[in-house]
């Protein structure tokens, strides 16, 4: 068996506006045999994705980074072939579901660069036509956009408001099942802070005011137990100091304690007595504390 038939699929999904949902996108690449999918919420031309250079950063040699369509995985083709390049620097590999792309072949380099080539000048082309659609519009008097949302009609700014909050609750169901039992073991004894860096360390991308929006959504449509959304108590610094070397742990359990105490100081983080120097010992009273609060599942 080849080192890439070794390798995970990793699907990486992007769409331009959080009212858009990439649950599409998604059924594509898990049926494609994704293990993991990676959300982006950006406009194609933005040059903000934290989620794809969380991903390219973190992926594994063997691995394959795999997409619907070129389009959806970068700005430009010069960002295009530096996210290959990335990729193939650590051993990765590309896929493009919907393209003749083989990373691995001289010929599947050249498809790629002349293909992302198309996708740039259609997305030029069709950016051109709306401008002039646009244009054409104002100059018979018409206003682009739906008149409705425009004129500020009550039962059409209702009708947005419920699509958009259906696609961001189909969004949300997606991928509750990767984090919402984290949530639910930690909180509320945790912070929204400690939990989204628990995740980070777990690779899922999430900010402390997504994670309890979409928690918040969840228990009204009563999907979770309200109780999620109480007061975290105050809690003492070495509490988050245990959230951390518990999402260092979990993230790789085969990590040694000597080797996650270098990555703490390597982070410049403080024991709980405030020295620069970790031990091993220090490491493995936090993750026995963990444990006990249910933070780590005992093995």
């Amino acid at each position: 068996m080849t080192r890439r038939m070794q390798g995970r699929l990793i699907g990486y999904a992007r769409v331009s506006t959080d009212e858009q949902t990439t649950e599409a996108q998604e059924i594509e690449l898990r049926a494609a045999g994704c293990e993991r999918i990676v959300e982006e919420h950006g406009s194609g031309a933005s040059r903000a994705r934290p989620a794809l250079a969380g991903l390219v950063r973190e992926i594994g040699a063997g691995d394959t980074l795999v997409v619907v369509r070129l389009d959806r995985l970068a700005r430009s083709v010069s960002h295009l072939l530096e996210v290959i390049e990335d990729l193939t620097h650590k051993g990765a590999h590309f896929r493009s579901l919907s393209d003749p792309i083989d990373t691995t072949t001289p010929q599947g380099m050249f498809s790629l660069q002349v293909l992302g080539a198309v996708a740039q000048l259609e997305r030029a082309l069709i950016s051109e036509r709306t401008k002039a659609g646009i244009k054409a519009a104002k100059a018979k008097g018409k206003l682009p956009g739906n008149p409705g949302i425009r004129e500020r009609r009550p039962e059409a700014l209702a009708k947005m408001a419920a699509a958009q909050k259906a696609a961001y609750g189909a969004r949300i169901q997606a991928t509750a099942s990767q984090w919402l039992p984290i949530v639910r073991r930690m909180r509320p004894d945790h912070t929204w802070d400690d939990i989204a860096r628990f995740l980070k360390s777990r690779g899922l991308d999430w900010t402390p005011e997504r994670l309890r929006r979409a928690v918040k959504y969840l228990v009204t449509e009563g999907m979770a137990d309200k109780n999620l959304l109480k007061k975290s108590p105050p809690r003492p610094p070495e509490d988050r100091l245990m959230t951390l070397v518990a999402g260092i742990h979990s993230s790789n359990p085969e990590l040694t304690l000597r080797e996650i105490a270098n990555q703490l100081e390597r982070l410049h983080e403080r024991t709980p007595r405030g020295g620069t120097k970790w031990s091993p010992s220090s490491i493995k009273n936090l993750i026995d504390r963990a444990k006990r609060t249910g933070l780590l599942e005992v093995a």
